[in-house]
């Protein structure tokens, strides 16, 4: 059965190949200019983030210093690593479904059965990322909040892992479904039917989003991991009936 680390390590050389890195490089560089620009900003207001959330630690808490300011840097690091990878992603979303599309009929031998033309297809890429936006949000938003309730937020840093893991296998797996006509709900329950190679893929490619700079070039064969996953794992799933 494949596994999440040989479906990246097949995906990483399957996208590299002549005639999928036309679906690689653009989002690549796209990606780039908005990592130096959030890289930049962050720079400049880490650290008075830090101190304003430092300074509103209770008095009676002080004695938790120590373990309180390690975890406020982690959730705000991972605020931060939300916020690109949404940005990011929605940027790439379209190319990102080309090169989904490409790699299943090259890798697997199956056509998508999208049917849509490359402009609607473009179109609707941008419109299911709102669809993921409106349900990821609100969640990272909870999340935020519980973070910075003193006692409670100690078990934030591990709530954040498993929610990225989620995240990530919503946001890659859900490619080759939309190709394949996969509604966002229907996606969501094919995925918690199958939740070990959901979240060990999900959890797998949230690490690599973790390594600068290299991430940018690591992703695309996230995608092309993601369709093998697609093929082997959730293809097969009986389709509910639409209401």
């Amino acid at each position: 059965m494949l596994t999440a680390v040989s479906a990246l390590s097949q995906g990483l050389r399957l996208v590299y190949q002549k005639g999928q890195r036309r679906y690689v490089f653009l989002p690549i560089l796209i990606n780039l200019i908005v990592y130096i620009g959030l890289a930049s900003f962050t720079a400049r207001r880490f650290s008075g983030w830090l101190d304003h959330a430092m300074a509103s630690i209770p008095t009676w808490l002080d004695w938790l210093d120590w373990l309180l300011w390690p975890l406020f840097v982690l959730s705000l690091l991972v605020a931060i690593f939300f916020t690109f990878t949404l940005v990011t992603h929605f940027i790439a979303a379209p190319f990102y479904g080309f090169l989904a599309a490409r790699v299943e009929r090259t890798a697997t031998g199956v056509e998508p059965l999208d049917d849509r033309g490359l402009g609607k297809t473009a179109l609707d890429a941008v419109g299911r990322e709102l669809v993921k936006l409106r349900y990821i949000l609100p969640r990272v938003a909870l999340l935020f909040v519980f973070s910075w309730i003193p006692g409670l937020n100690l078990a934030a840093p591990f709530l954040w892992a498993l929610f990225s893991a989620w995240v990530m296998a919503i946001t890659y797996l859900d490619y080759p479904m939309d190709n394949n006509k996969v509604s966002f709900k229907e996606m969501r329950r094919r995925l918690s039917a199958r939740w070990w190679p959901s979240m060990s893929y999900g959890g797998l490619v949230t690490l690599i989003t973790w390594i600068p700079l290299a991430n940018l070039f690591l992703l695309p064969g996230a995608v092309a991991g993601a369709v093998l996953m697609w093929d082997a794992h959730y293809r097969d799933l009986e389709r509910l009936p639409a209401r």
